[in-house]
């Protein structure tokens, strides 16, 4: 009897278990999760030590891994942060919202340039606002700011679904740090200067001959070249000489409180940001974007952290922001919001080779993966790290080698926010939380299409059945030197004209054999060559055609400074300001 007893005891209690279990996790994806979502500027997959690496100490995204799961074939839209950025916020290729260049401006040059994100684009933001989220943005907008005057505002995160923003329209560039060689339009600025210097010494030649009778010249003509070489000089100057104050400025949602920014304090602002919006927002649901500035140049990086890491100062900011990712969990551990938050980290792109200062390496490193930052072909431009983690719905310790893509976050913050997708455009990302929950167990992407501005360099095609990863290259960059891996010398490698190669037949290889990309296959080493150039070749063809044509956000005349547009905190061009003081405890 009693054995009777304990039997019967035994199964009600599994069963109540199984029962509540069910019923926690259905509760769980029923109810609307937090989300917060990571984004790291410029950083490496090989990196972090999830993605192997075993030098630079990244413990707390190696804990999300841990805790969750990691993507290992992650892919961004574009190898650059304006297009890779619009792609994401959209899940749509840049070249459908404009965002894509076809020419040498690829990103966003100013904070007064015209172009951005078109107010007729609906990012996840703007969904998530709609199913009752507060939404915010702390950190790298990179977007645009204004239209048509300093304060319209229409390509603002404001205009774009964030109820809350505080951080850096723009990016952070050397400009934005005293004592570093410029950044911005380099090669342009130096052929400027070299024009400045011609007049000046024109000018001088003209009134020394005129002055001594040497040259017979009316003091017009010389007065009128004098004039028009300074309205030359200030054209020019007065944009490139200031990008500190131009470019690098903190706001708080319109208003400008930093200019220019004071990077010794940038990152505990950021964080103490984070934070508060976490607090302010407990009872939720809330959409928090952290869009780090690390770790892009000039990595400026604060005093606790200089000289800690075996990697230089490219190690010390990537420590210092997965430090950052801590104190932000910390947070939501605090407020008893870790089981009730869907969290994600990933990579706008590759990380930067060319940046270098004599021989320290200032970019990061992409594994084995070849190419990297504006490579839009080669996997190491591409290629980034993604981590999710949601306690007691996706499972822990899981690694995923299906093809993926940042544009599939867009689908998928609005599939567990409850939302429906836009139903009058192409959305080009997968809702990802059947393959995240083990659900599914193959990608849903056949075809990914790898733009180098509007350009097509590469396609990759999933072939399901075999597991097969074929990757055709149309274009590839010529490296410089030859053989370098890199654009050495040119800051990064371009989209189009004499530095780059046209394939024809395309360079292919097979992903899931080769991923470094080191042996192109030809018809004499694959059978399958010419099956699979066909195949990809229609699906360009296919793809093409559901594209229409849009303003190019970043066309010459929206990428040009226009000081009518420059958000300022003062009376323009008197635009400097403090209002942050010391207020950076967290």
């Amino acid at each position: 009897v009693i054995l009777l007893c304990f039997r019967r005891y035994l199964i009600t209690a599994l069963t109540s278990c199984l029962f509540w279990n069910t019923f926690g996790l259905s509760a769980a994806m029923d109810s609307k999760p937090n989300i917060l979502l990571f984004l790291a500027d410029d950083l490496g997959i090989g990196d972090i030590g999830c993605y192997g690496n075993n030098t630079i100490r990244t413990p707390n995204i190696d804990r999300l891994a841990r805790e969750g799961v990691r993507l290992t074939q992650h892919i961004a839209a574009a190898p650059l942060c304006t297009p890779s950025r619009a792609a994401f916020l959209t899940g749509r290729y840049p070249i459908r919202s404009g965002m894509a260049s076809s020419n040498r401006y690829r990103a966003l040059q100013w904070n007064a340039g015209s172009g951005g994100l078109p107010a007729n684009e609906t990012t996840f933001a703007r969904l998530l606002q709609q199913q009752g989220y507060t939404t915010g943005l702390i950190g790298k907008w990179h977007q645009g700011v204004n239209c048509e005057s300093f304060n319209d505002h229409c390509h603002h995160p404001l205009n774009h679904g964030f109820d809350y923003f505080y951080g850096m329209p723009f990016t952070l560039l050397n400009n934005c740090q005293e004592n570093k060689p410029p950044e911005l339009d380099v090669a342009l600025q130096a052929k400027l200067w070299v024009y400045s210097q011609i007049i000046t010494l024109a000018v001088l030649t003209l009134t020394a001959g005129k002055l001594t009778g040497l040259i017979s010249i009316r003091w017009k003509i010389i007065a009128c070249f004098t004039l028009v070489g300074g309205l030359f000089f200030i054209s020019w100057y007065s944009s490139y000489g200031f990008v500190q104050y131009w470019n690098c400025i903190l706001m708080r949602n319109h208003d400008v409180t930093e200019q220019p920014m004071r990077l010794e304090r940038t990152a505990s602002l950021m964080l103490k940001e984070a934070v508060s919006f976490i607090k302010r927002n407990r009872h939720g649901p809330f959409l928090l974007f952290v869009s780090f500035l690390h770790v892009h140049t000039p990595l400026f990086t604060t005093a606790k952290f200089l000289g800690k890491s075996r990697h230089g100062l490219y190690g010390d900011n990537v420590e210092e922001m997965d430090w950052m990712v801590g104190k932000i969990l910390d947070s939501l551990d605090k407020e008893g919001l870790k089981n009730h938050t869907f969290t994600y980290f990933a990579s706008d792109h590759g990380g930067h080779l060319e940046a270098q200062d004599g021989s320290a390496q200032l970019g990061g490193w992409n594994g084995i993966y070849k190419g990297g930052k504006g490579m839009a072909g080669w996997e190491g431009g591409i290629r980034v790290p993604g981590v999710f983690r949601w306690p007691g719905v996706l499972p822990s310790g899981t690694v995923i080698d299906e093809p993926t893509s940042l544009m599939d976050i867009y689908p998928t913050v609005v599939h567990l926010a409850g939302g429906i997708l836009p139903q009058d455009r192409v959305i080009d990302g997968r809702n990802l939380v059947p393959l995240l929950r083990g659900r599914a167990q193959k990608s849903e992407h056949e075809f990914l299409f790898h733009y180098c501005g509007s350009y097509l360099h590469a396609v990759r095609w999933y072939q399901k059945d075999s597991g097969a990863i074929w990757k055709a290259h149309y274009v590839t960059p010529i490296f410089h030197p030859p053989g370098a891996g890199a654009c050495y010398g040119k800051g990064i490698c371009p989209c189009f004209g004499e530095g780059v190669t046209h394939h024809d037949p395309p360079l292919l290889f097979d992903l899931s054999r080769d991923p470094s990309e080191a042996k192109p296959l030809s018809a004499d080493t694959e059978p399958l060559f010419d099956t699979v150039i066909r195949k990809i070749g229609r699906a360009v063809e296919e793809h093409r055609r559901t594209l229409t044509p849009v303003p190019e956000q970043l066309s010459l005349y929206n990428a040009v400074w226009k000081p009518w547009l420059q958000p300022c905190c003062g009376t323009f061009p008197f635009c400097w300001c403090d209002k942050e003081g010391d207020s950076t405890q967290v």
